[in-house]
């Protein structure tokens, strides 16, 4: 896709408040959203069910004028940039390639079948104007630069296929046709005065680079043969016509070359690129960034434009392929593909930004109607200290309820705690949110704590004895073992103290009983206070338990 430029003029309160209330939703609704959709990758990150199935065609993405356009083949679903479902465009028939005015005011959609070009009014939702194409058989690419529309049509073994071009200040706007010479419908890209057109029906792809700054002429051929241009998926041209960018799916990478001396410039991929079949690319509006969909095993992969080192990748949870891709400011959006070809929207936000991170840990055990604490830190890209930072922390019990803690926030170093305490046991989720800034790029973290519920141990015995006597000391833990299995393990400890100081005795472990009873005898063979220590480690859900017993050892002679 074509990089989409969005205005966004959103006060950092308005943004706090539609995180943290995407982030209670969230969970809230996951078990319902888990019939049909995974979380999204996090709290701001939003993903969207579009209510569209895929019908066996490529589906297509633009943004623009604050809205966001899906195509499946069959329709045209709309959303707001929220990930909002806004409604469909209809009267149309099997709607194809999709691009947005530079203003975002007209959406243009290529309808193969009726060989026209749909006008869509992107405030009103409404057809504005057909544009008849009888001469073009099955227009299906579309690229746009300022009055200039680029159709990419051709049938699938019909021969006849090319790049027109369309003035859209005409009434009846005539094709004018660049070239004919291509198997099938070529995919196409436009920026500054360059247009490239790609191969689309053959393994092996050749990219064709014209001037358009005037009457169309070709600049050249990017042999794909030479250049591993295998299984071509998508195009882009950089703002100012000078680069050239296009996607290798069955090799894995996205390479760019200059557009006026065809030289390759760099190649975004992986290590080795192993993982992955991507198919879309999308250039940042200030051309520092690329974005390529599907590449190097993750949904989303950032890279810097210049050095093509990899600066993020993102996956969204949900079991899908990743289909278009377009960036609309800082954030991106992607169409995921799921297993039953159900359509859904993906919303990155910020993605652009450096990134933040947050850290959150259980710093003391978590008993059942007991205060317990988790503490974390906050960390900027640049590593200055973040200040004061309010963060949004949301607790989400073993029933699934979930509730919003308030008041935490950093401290200017930019660590913090919070404390809780819960009459619940089980596994509670704490997730902690920073709405980031201008700066740095939103993050969220999150841990699970098993609040336990408190065992107990007793020890008992005689309060004297006699030297060379086994001594028998018994107890009971509570919890009681379960009926299968073995009964939990005790471990025993023991001290003598005398006059001349304090020594430690060896002692063997017990189990506890299926009734929680325990016992076991030492044979004291010396004078003095002897001590037993009974310790319970726990488990997942009790903590552990300790009790002791002191025994005065005397000889026969006392």
């Amino acid at each position: 896709m074509r990089p989409l430029p969005l205005s966004r003029a959103q006060s950092s309160a308005s943004r706090l408040a539609r995180r943290t209330a995407g982030l209670v939703s969230a969970l809230a609704t996951a078990a319902a959203l888990l019939v049909a959709l995974s979380p999204a990758v996090s709290a701001t990150d939003t993903t969207t069910d579009l209510g569209i199935d895929t019908v066996g065609k490529p589906s297509d993405l633009a943004v623009g004028n604050g809205r966001v356009f899906v195509t499946n083949g069959e329709t045209i679903i709309v959303t707001d940039t929220d990930g909002e479902l806004l409604g469909q465009v209809d009267g149309l028939s099997n709607p194809s390639g999709l691009v947005m005015a530079q203003d975002g005011a007209h959406l243009y959609a290529a309808l193969p079948e009726s060989r026209q070009i749909a006008e869509i009014d992107t405030a009103t939702l409404q057809i504005a104007r057909s544009i008849d194409l009888p001469a073009l058989p099955c227009p299906t690419h579309l690229a746009s630069s300022g009055d200039r529309l680029w159709v990419g049509y051709g049938c699938e073994d019909d021969g006849g296929s090319g790049v027109a071009g369309l003035d859209l200040t005409a009434t009846a706007p005539q094709p004018s046709v660049v070239s004919s010479t291509f198997y099938g419908a070529p995919l196409v890209a436009v920026g500054g005065g360059t247009l490239v057109a790609g191969e689309t029906d053959s393994s092996i792809s050749d990219l064709f680079v014209y001037d358009v700054s005037g009457a169309p002429a070709l600049r050249g051929k990017i042999d794909g043969f030479t250049h591993d241009v295998q299984g071509l998926t998508d195009l882009a041209v950089t703002s100012d016509g000078a680069d050239v960018l296009a996607v290798s799916s069955y090799l894995r990478e996205t390479y760019r070359w200059d557009a006026h001396s065809l030289d390759k410039i760099r190649t975004y991929a992986g290590e080795t690129a192993p993982y992955g079949h991507p198919s879309s690319v999308a250039i940042s509006p200030d051309g520092a960034h690329v974005a390529v969909a599907g590449a190097d095993g993750q949904d989303v992969v950032l890279y810097d434009a210049t050095t093509a080192e990899t600066v993020r990748g993102l996956d969204s949870t949900f079991a899908a392929g990743t289909g278009e891709i377009a960036f609309a400011g800082t954030d991106v959006f992607a169409v995921l593909i799921a297993p039953s070809n159900r359509l859904y929207l993906w919303r990155v936000e910020d993605i652009t930004f450096p990134a933040s991170t947050l850290t959150l840990k259980l710093s003391s055990e978590a008993v059942v109607n007991q205060p317990f604490t988790l503490t974390g830190t906050l960390d900027l890209p640049d590593g200055a200290a973040p200040g004061g930072q309010p963060l949004t922390v949301t607790r989400s019990l073993p029933d699934e309820t979930t509730e919003t803690l308030g008041g935490v926030t950093t401290a200017p170093d930019g660590s913090f705690s919070f404390t809780d305490t819960s009459a619940n046991a089980g596994a509670h989720t704490y997730t902690v949110l920073w709405n980031g800034n201008d700066d740095a790029r939103w993050s969220t973290t999150s841990t699970t704590v098993t609040v336990k519920k408190t065992s107990s141990l007793t020890a008992t015995g005689p309060a004297e004895w006699l030297v060379g006597i086994p001594v028998t000391i018994s107890g009971v833990l509570l919890p009681i073992p379960p009926a299968s299995g073995w009964g939990y393990p005790l471990t025993v400890k023991g001290t003598r103290t005398d006059a001349n100081g304090t020594v430690t005795i060896d002692l063997p472990g017990v189990g506890a009983r299926k009734d929680g009873t325990y016992s076991f005898t030492h044979t004291p063979t010396e004078v003095g206070l002897y001590t037993y220590t009974v310790e319970w480690a726990g488990n997942a859900g009790y903590t552990s338990a300790k009790a002791s017993h002191a025994v005065q050892v005397k000889g026969w002679e006392d």
